[in-house]
């Protein structure tokens, strides 16, 4: 088997306002189902996200114990960008806009710069970005 494309889905509470919150992230809108929509899907150029409207699996709590409590219950993903400096553009703009960001971009020693910011359902996504290798 050769798996050519794979599809994230999140459990969202709210179809809109998941929508809104990619968004403001940079991500569009790709299509929405149902009547009233309960399933839908974000794109970055040709990355895409469902998102589900109270299933298709884990919905995470919408505070974590603690800010830094990286163990939400939920879904992760990672999001792969180009360079390190757009992973702390991206850390930037969740500070500003108010996104959970738990984890600061961090050069990791598996040769990632990453940081980490939550969906308001609790899905954790690092944000990442290979370094040059030495």
């Amino acid at each position: 088997m050769i798996v050519h494309d794979v599809t994230p889905i999140l459990n969202v509470s709210n179809l809109q306002e998941s929508f809104a919150w990619f968004e403001q992230l940079g991500w569009k809108k790709n299509w929405e189902h149902g009547d009233p929509p309960n399933f839908g899907a974000v794109i970055s150029g040709t990355p895409e996200i469902f998102l589900c409207r109270a299933g298709q699996g884990a919905l995470g709590g919408r505070r974590p114990r603690q800010p830094w409590d990286n163990q939400a219950g939920s879904t992760w993903m990672s999001w792969w960008l180009h360079s390190p400096a757009e992973v702390d553009k991206v850390f930037a703009l969740a500070l500003k806009l108010g996104v959970l960001a738990p984890f600061p971009p961090t050069d990791m020693p598996w040769n990632v710069h990453e940081c980490h910011i939550r969906h308001p359902d609790g899905h954790t996504i690092r944000v990442s970005a290979r370094l040059e290798e030495e």
